[in-house]
């Protein structure tokens, strides 16, 4: 068995950190929210690895190599541009041969992993498994129907009007049925060839189409508070580990992770938080759910259930809560009477002032 993972598109909705780079490499819990699908893939026994990638191939082949740290064997599939989920499967062929697969999105996060789903698969082999869960609102994703007996007969993309509450999860397993299915379908409305109508394609032909609807925490992490979300989740599970140092002023409350080199001076630790190596962090206060990736300066400032890449300083501005930082980012307080803002912001950026 083989995995497809989708690296791909433009993280939109992640803009402007993906502006200058990949949705799937922006960290949770400082770590990529790709390697977690990776290392999910690896736990469930599976070695070859196709991994999709777009614009953003050059950053996500640095960060992934050649799937070996993650026991993997990762070839690179380039798709020129977004053109659909099924159009992956379409492209990945020449790769996924005549074996069964799994196909992830890169950017979802499925706590617990998909080792027992794969079992599954193999144990029973249908055509397809697609796997559920049940959200508020379905309009935003692809939408299954299931009859009485729970049999799946019907699925639509991102419908104005669902049939269900039950929401495609980006994790799904094929036999190679699902390539006559591909080749068979045309483009949507939105000039995509969607996996959806693919897996409706099988479901028309009476092939055997199971669903599981998953009961675990799952997330679609294509939006900051989708991260943030995603981010506190991670770290409700870490382990204490004070691997930097820690002075004598300083308090440390609850789970925290001080990678080496990190230092905390005069300030006030609330964990879940995990600090990355060779950041400091003095006179300040950070508080739960707070990520702080390497090389990070946190001075005479409050920060609380946010998130904050590499190689950035947040001085003296009192207090940050529920942010996306983003890398070399300089957070600072204004100097002088006018009451005035100055900012600099990137495309489909959004700001929240307190005047």
């Amino acid at each position: 068995m083989k995995a497809l993972v989708l690296s791909g598109g433009a993280g939109t909705r992640l803009r402007p950190i993906t502006h200058t780079s990949a949705k799937q490499l922006v960290p949770v819990a400082n770590k990529p929210v790709l390697f977690y699908g990776l290392e999910s893939i690896a736990a469930a026994g599976i070695t070859e690895v196709g991994m999709i990638v777009g614009d953003t191939a050059a950053e996500i082949e640095e960060a992934v190599g050649d799937g070996s740290k993650f026991g993997l064997e990762v070839t690179y599939i380039p798709q020129e541009r977004p053109l659909g989920l099924a159009h992956a499967v379409l492209i990945a062929r020449e790769f996924l041969a005549d074996d069964d697969f799994v196909m992830y999105l890169g950017d979802n996060f499925i706590v617990g992993g998909i080792a027992a789903l794969v079992d599954e698969f193999r144990a029973h082999r249908p055509d397809a498994q697609i796997l559920l869960t049940r959200v508020p609102d379905p309009r935003a994703f692809g939408v299954a129907e299931l009859d009485a007996a729970g049999q799946v007969i019907g699925l639509e993309e991102k419908p104005e009007t669902p049939k269900s509450d039950l929401a495609l999860v980006g994790v799904y397993l094929f036999t190679p049925a699902i390539h006559d299915a591909v080749r068979a379908i045309a483009p949507s409305w939105r000039g995509e060839l969607e996996i959806t109508h693919a897996i409706q394609h099988l479901i028309d032909a009476r092939a055997d189409v199971r669903s599981t609807v998953i009961k675990g925490y799952w997330k679609d992490t294509g939006n900051v508070t989708d991260m943030l979300e995603v981010n506190r989740t991670v770290l409700e599970t870490v382990a204490h580990r004070i691997d930097g140092e820690v002075d004598e002023r300083s308090e440390l409350v609850g789970r925290v992770v001080l990678e080496e080199g990190a230092r905390i001076v005069n300030s006030r630790i609330v964990g879940p938080v995990i600090i990355g190596s060779g950041t400091v962090v003095e006179d300040s206060y950070v508080g739960p759910f707070t990520s702080l990736a390497e090389n990070c300066r946190v001075t005479d400032s409050e920060l609380e259930f946010s998130i904050v890449l590499r190689d950035s300083s947040i001085r003296g501005v009192g207090r940050i809560e529920s942010s996306l930082i983003g890398r070399h980012v300089e957070v600072t307080p204004t100097t002088g009477m006018p009451a005035a803002h100055r900012l600099v912001l990137g495309d489909h950026s959004k700001v929240q002032i307190r005047s």
